[in-house]
């Protein structure tokens, strides 16, 4: 285990990845996002099959700051249940990890 975690979160559009990214770094909540477009998502929702274009972010962070991250994600987002899946990592670059440490801590951590 690292202690870091990739994260992906759909959007509805660029606008709104954009926001959300942009505060959660500016929140130390992420060291970085990486926004995808055109991404095709089918699903079931309320009894209805939908078909929309949507934007993938995929965040870097603490596995330790995940449930924070989560909870303003939620705040932050225009769906009702967005998704939001954390996946730990289990090996990478070590100064990579450790920079994604540094920039994803509160800033009373040190």
């Amino acid at each position: 285990m690292t202690g870091v975690s990739v994260v992906f979160v759909t959007v509805g559009n660029a606008e709104e990845g954009t926001r959300i990214a942009q505060t959660l770094v500016e929140e130390r909540l992420i060291a970085c996002a990486n926004i995808l477009p055109n991404v095709l998502s089918v699903y079931r929702w309320k009894g209805e099959i939908y078909r929309e274009e949507e934007r993938l972010l995929i965040l870097k962070t603490s596995s330790a700051r995940f449930p924070a991250l989560m909870k303003r994600i939620r705040e932050l987002h225009s769906y009702e249940v967005p998704e939001i899946v954390s996946f730990p990592l289990t090996d990478g670059l070590p100064e990579y990890l450790q920079w994604v440490l540094d920039n994803s801590r509160n800033e009373g951590d040190g």
